[in-house]
């Protein structure tokens, strides 16, 4: 699919933004690289706001950059504003996604989390942890699921499959660092033996 340049967006569709993001936020337990696969939806799907490419090069590069996984949010909602306007619009698209994102989390962690440390050996909070476990594991590996499969090609590149599997098995099976393991991608990407045309 692809975007036109000069989409333009209403505040309506500026308030839907934020409010998406609100919603975003206020379910994401486990982070929000955990509600990737729906912000996929709504962004790419529903709204057509940017490419599937788009969106994963928005999740790829802020994750491969130093600093906090919500960074991510940042650069899609750059890369919204950049497809609807200039740099101005672009600014502003980021800092809607941001406060969208951070003020529901932020303000709960704030409320309740000295509460849930103090009562942290209640059977109810220990529940509520052992429960969300899984919801987070499945909604992470449903945001693995959209950035892998969103680039159709990438589907029958049975090296870069390969070195997936590999990776998931040092790291399951060893302890070896996580950046050797991101070096290793690097160097087989720069040398080509892993290309995901764009």
């Amino acid at each position: 699919m692809s975007l036109a340049s000069n989409t333009a967006m209403l505040w309506a569709d500026w308030l839907d933004l934020l409010q998406h993001m609100l919603m975003f936020s206020a379910v994401s337990v486990g982070g929000p690289l955990a509600m990737v696969s729906e912000m996929h939806r709504y962004i790419v799907t529903e709204q057509h706001w940017l490419t599937d490419i788009q969106f994963n090069a928005s999740v790829v590069i802020a994750q491969a950059a130093p600093g906090p996984n919500v960074l991510f949010v940042a650069l899609l909602g750059w890369n919204i504003g950049m497809n609807v306007g200039g740099y101005g619009t672009a600014f502003f698209a980021l800092l809607v996604s941001m406060i969208g994102i951070l003020l529901p989390s932020s303000t709960m962690i704030f409320i309740t989390s000295r509460w849930v440390y103090q009562n942290r050996d209640r059977r109810l909070v220990r529940a509520f942890k052992q429960g969300m476990s899984p919801v987070v594991i499945s909604m992470l590996i449903a945001s693995g699921w959209i950035l892998t499969t969103a680039n159709t090609e990438a589907k029958h590149d049975w090296p870069l499959w390969l070195v997936t599997v590999i990776t998931t098995l040092l790291v399951l099976r060893t302890k070896l660092h996580m950046f050797l393991l991101l070096a290793a991608g690097a160097v087989l990407g720069s040398l080509g033996l892993l290309y995901i045309p764009s």
